[in-house]
């Protein structure tokens, strides 16, 4: 059972542990902390962060986000990606992480589970899914489904 903290002073982690941001390569943030640099924009570093750790190419990140390739060489020139793409990021590392989780540790297993079409998502890979935010919402449930052994 989670305790409260008081307000501000949670320190944002997923289920097993694991601080969200992880696979950003990010350090341990308050809420707080991640409302003002999403709304500022990630540097672009961390979508490289990303590629590297999910073993995805960047250009395949970028369409699950939504970023087309001439936007994608403007945000690298700039150093930072808009406070959009960077909420996008944010909540498909939030989904590889839970996926890692869900596969006790193993990225290769989780990049594979969402690259791989589901019966439960209208037989889409839950990567291809989760471009928007209720699609996200559905991969997140269903690995949670999953994490409590119910057949999905």
């Amino acid at each position: 059972m989670r305790h409260l903290a008081p307000r501000g002073a949670w320190t944002a982690a997923s289920p097993a542990g694991r601080r969200l941001g992880s696979s950003l390569g990010l350090k341990h943030r308050r809420t707080d902390d991640w409302i003002r640099e999403l709304q500022r924009g990630l540097p672009f570093a961390t979508l490289k962060t990303f590629a590297t750790v999910t073993r995805w190419p960047l250009t395949q990140i970028a369409s699950a986000l939504g970023i087309p390739e001439r936007t994608l060489a403007r945000r690298r020139a700039a150093g930072r990606l808009a406070p959009d793409e960077s909420e996008r990021l944010f909540r498909l590392s939030r989904i590889f992480e839970r996926a890692v989780d869900l596969f006790e540790g193993d990225s290769s297993a989780a990049t594979a589970w969402l690259s791989t079409p589901r019966q439960a998502l209208s037989d889409q890979a839950p990567l291809a899914y989760a471009r928007t935010e209720l699609g996200a919402r559905e991969v997140e449930n269903l690995i949670g489904r999953l994490e409590h052994g119910v057949f999905s």
